[in-house]
């Protein structure tokens, strides 16, 4: 009679509590980049949400002194998904505004929103998602802005959470 009552209760287990547990750990919340402040779209982009953008593709020398390949969307592109002035509505007090780029363990940069458009600059800006075509290692991603060109890396901050556009005061 034991048994019995324990393969009941073990049964109700399973099929009112473990379902509760396994949809919680299924639901977790993905890694993602918000894009926020002076937008016209605030954004929340998974891995899987900037895959649908372009993929652009950037060589840089890391700290290890060698060549990689980074690859992910232009972070102009993803600032004009979120409604951002870009383009030829990217003058007067509108040069005042940038974007500060936050990260997970608090480091912080700042990039002009005239750095990111192509009608003001040639050097390219990426939000990666890949080093040499694997994911980012975990120190560094999944969201790394890699920037092309730049004599010292301190503005290739790792581990992106968000971007504010901001009006500078």
């Amino acid at each position: 009679m034991k048994k019995h009552h324990l393969l009941i209760a073990y049964s109700l287990f399973v099929l009112l509590i473990a379902p509760v547990f396994l949809k919680a750990q299924s639901s977790a919340k993905r890694p993602s980049i918000m894009v926020t402040g002076e937008v016209i779209t605030p954004l929340d982009l998974t891995v899987d949400d900037l895959q649908q953008f372009k993929q652009t593709e950037v060589v840089r020398k890391d700290k290890d002194g060698k060549d990689h390949t980074y690859s992910g969307v232009l972070l102009s592109a993803i600032l004009q998904k979120a409604g951002v002035t870009l383009g030829k509505d990217l003058r007067g007090k509108n040069l005042t505004k940038y974007a500060l780029v936050d990260a997970s363990d608090g480091y912080q940069v700042i990039f002009a929103l005239a750095e990111l458009d192509k009608d003001f600059t040639d050097r390219v800006i990426i939000l990666a998602t890949q080093i040499d075509g694997k994911p980012l290692a975990a120190g560094d991603g999944p969201f790394r802005i890699i920037v092309q060109d730049e004599k010292k890396p301190a503005r290739c901050i790792r581990l992106v959470t968000g971007i504010k556009i901001v009006f500078a005061k």
